[in-house]
């Protein structure tokens, strides 16, 4: 049986909203990254990642998150996580994922950090 898997645009404060629903495991992940890809050449460099309907994730899954990481990063972007249920949080917590992306409980509060975190310019 196929898992099913759906990414939901949308775009709050300037910043890009990726709501992820589903299975996310190799059969997927190929959909994942080609979505962080598409949005990062459309020059959206600040994603948040809304993992509320997002149901499992496999190591194939993580992967796409930490192979952009560092790039979006370098250019001035990050992708924060939100609303992982707590056996998604789960998988995320044990291969160390809160020490490297900030993960907040809702979307809101995952927009509102950019903009605590947003160099100010004159």
């Amino acid at each position: 049986m196929a898992n099913n898997f759906q990414i939901e645009r949308s775009d709050e404060g300037g910043i890009r909203i990726l709501a992820l629903d589903g299975y996310l495991d190799a059969h997927t992940a190929p959909q994942f990254e080609n979505a962080i890809h598409d949005e990062m050449q459309a020059g959206h460099q600040r994603m948040v990642v809304d993992c509320a309907r997002l149901t499992y994730i496999s190591s194939a899954g993580l992967g796409v998150f930490m192979s952009f990481i560092e790039e979006l990063r370098e250019i001035g972007g990050d992708i924060k996580l939100a609303a992982i249920t707590p056996k998604v949080y789960q998988v995320f917590e044990v291969l160390g994922f809160p020490a490297l992306f900030d993960i907040l409980d809702t979307t809101q509060a995952a927009v509102a950090k950019f903009a605590d975190t947003t160099p100010r310019e004159a």
